[in-house]
């Protein structure tokens, strides 16, 4: 048996993160968010009035409260900047749409993916992202890219956030993940696309289970293998 990488990419709400978990947690593997690492450099730019033009700041700030993660009662994973409990947080509106401009900026992306990099070193690691396996872990084992229609990853927004008491407008939500994925994959540095070795998948219409069995069975050869 062998231990493996496993790179997740894909647009938002394409299911990344909740297939991840699964997998992860299915064979034994660290899960690294690596969406909630730049979601929380971002809200350090928000609480702090900080803009584009303000990267050393956000810098200092990444510096003074390092991203860690936990995991809960319930299993589920916390994120924290310094002591502050962000799970929630992060996942709030003004944060989801201010993420694209903080990722898009150089030396936020190369000091978290040094970080990522450092924490993937030598390990069974499952991450998602947008630039994983074309950037972060360009020689990642196994390297999938989830794509959806729009219609549906806003559904699966709104759902979510109704689960988290997040208030939202469905319609408004389309708009949004449109515009993130235009912002996302027309940015210079580390756009959002797919590797060219990576394997395309449509969850349109895809249960989640279906997404962890296509992923995992793959996963499982390439583990086994000698």
């Amino acid at each position: 048996m062998k231990l493996i990488r496993i790179a997740i990419d894909g647009p938002a709400s394409s299911g990344k993160s909740t297939v991840a978990k699964i997998i992860a947690k299915n064979l034994d593997y660290t899960y690294l968010d690596t969406g909630a690492m730049y979601r929380s450099a971002t809200y350090l730019a928000l609480k702090n009035g900080l803009g584009e033009k303000d990267v050393n700041a956000i810098l200092d700030q990444l510096a003074e409260h390092p991203i860690s993660f936990g995991r809960a009662e319930d299993g589920s994973q916390t994120v924290f900047v310094g002591d502050q409990d962000v799970t929630l947080a992060i996942r709030q509106n003004d944060v989801t749409n201010n993420v694209s401009w903080v990722s898009a900026l150089p030396e936020i992306r190369e000091e978290l993916v040094n970080q990522q990099r450092r924490i993937a070193e030598g390990s069974a690691i499952i991450m998602d992202g947008r630039d994983i396996g074309t950037v972060v872990l360009p020689d990642a084992e196994l390297k999938i890219f989830l794509i959806a229609s729009v219609e549906e990853r806003a559904e699966r927004r709104f759902k979510e956030n109704q689960e988290k008491g997040i208030e939202s407008d469905f319609e408004t939500l389309k708009e949004e993940i449109a515009a993130r994925d235009y912002k996302d994959s027309h940015r210079k540095l580390s756009p959002l696309k797919a590797a060219d070795d990576a394997i395309t998948f449509d969850t349109t219409g895809v249960s989640i289970e279906g997404v962890v069995n296509f992923i995992q069975e793959k996963a499982e050869k390439m583990i086994d293998m000698n």
